[in-house]
C-alpha cells in the first residue's frame, strides 16, 4: 500500500548510520543480509534492515553529538532473504533497459540473468545461485511470486526494476477483504542525572479493508488535520515545514489519538 517503485528501488541504495560513535556503511548488495530481529509486544517478531541515510536525521531532530542513530525498515520475518534474491539477480536495477523486453517472459528474463549451470530446472538453478535448498521457505516465496512462469510482462523498453515492479503490483495487490498493517517502533537510550534509561515506543495501525488501508490513514489523516488547523488559524508558521515543531505535531497527534492512532510507550 506504499509507492511500488520505492519498494523496488530500495534494493539499490547503500545504508549510512552511526553506531557507538562510528560511522557505518552497508552497501546495497549486503543490505538485506545484515538484518536484526525486533519484537513488538502483542505482534511478535519482525526483521529490520537499515534504511538509506540515517545521518540526515541528526540535524533534522537536532541531535548533534549523538553516538548512535539508526533508521530502519521493519518487515515480516523471511521477507529480507526473499528480497535479496532480486538484489543478487540484479532485478532492482533501474539504470538500463532490457532489449525486446516486451517479448520476454519472466522465465526468459530469469534465464538471461542466471549463470550457466548443469541444472535444467529454473527453480533448482536459482536455488543453486542463491545457496538455498530448492524447497526452502525463501524459494517458496519466490516461486509463488511467479518469476518462473512463461507469462510475458509485455512492457516495452523496460528496466529490470520496471519489470519486477509490474509483477509485484499484480501479485501483491490487496484483494477484497484483505488488510494491511503499519508498524513503527522507536527505541531510545539516554542518561539523565547520571542515570541510564531506556524508552520504547510502538505504533501499530491495521487497515479496515483493501481501500481504507492503514497506509492511507497514517499518511492522509495527519495531512488533513494539519490542513484544517492552518485554515482555522491554529497553525501560523510560514513557508515549507516538516512536522518537528510543537505547533504542528502537538495538535495533530492529539487528534490522531482520538482517531485510534497513537503510540504505546514503555520505560
Amino acid at each position: 500500500t506504499w509507492n511500488p517503485r520505492n519498494v523496488v528501488v530500495a534494493g539499490q541504495d547503500a545504508a549510512r548510520y552511526i553506531e557507538n560513535g562510528m560511522y557505518r556503511y552497508i552497501p546495497y548488495n549486503r543490505l538485506f543480509l545484515q538484518t536484526e530481529k525486533m519484537v513488538i509486544d502483542g505482534y511478535g517478531e519482525f526483521e529490520a534492515y537499515p534504511n538509506r541515510d540515517s545521518l540526515h536525521y541528526i540535524s533534522v531532530y537536532k541531535l548533534s553529538g549523538i553516538p548512535t542513530l539508526e533508521r530502519g525498515t521493519l518487515r515480516n520475518v523471511g521477507y529480507c532473504a526473499a528480497w535479496n534474491v532480486f538484489v543478487k539477480l540484479g532485478w532492482t536495477d533501474d539504470t538500463y533497459k532490457i532489449v525486446d523486453s516486451e517479448k520476454l517472459s519472466y522465465a526468459d528474463l530469469l534465464r538471461a540473468y542466471l549463470p550457466d549451470s548443469k541444472k535444467n530446472n529454473l527453480i533448482d538453478r536459482v536455488a543453486e545461485f542463491m545457496g538455498e535448498e530448492s524447497d526452502s521457505e525463501t524459494m517458496k516465496k519466490i516461486e509463488w511470486l511467479g518469476i518462473f512462469e512463461e507469462e510475458k510482462a509485455g512492457i516495452p523498453n523496460a528496466s529490470p526494476a520496471q519489470i519486477l515492479q509490474h509483477l509485484l503490483e499484480q501479485k501483491w495487490k490487496l484483494m477484497p477483504g484483505e488488510k494491511d498493517m503499519i508498524v513503527m517502533y522507536h527505541h531510545f537510550i539516554y542518561t539523565i542525572n547520571g542515570v541510564k534509561k531506556t524508552l520504547s515506543s510502538s505504533l501499530v495501525v491495521k487497515g479496515e479493508d483493501e481501500i481504507k488501508t492503514a497506509m492511507a490513514k497514517t499518511v492522509g489523516l495527519p495531512l488533513g488535520i494539519a490542513a484544517r488547523l492552518i485554515l482555522n488559524g491554529k497553525i501560523n508558521l510560514k513557508g515549507v515545514r516538516i512536522p518537528v515543531e510543537k505547533e504542528i505535531y502537538d495538535p495533530v497527534m492529539e487528534e490522531l489519538q482520538k482517531l485510534g492512532i497513537h503510540f504505546t510507550e514503555k520505560e
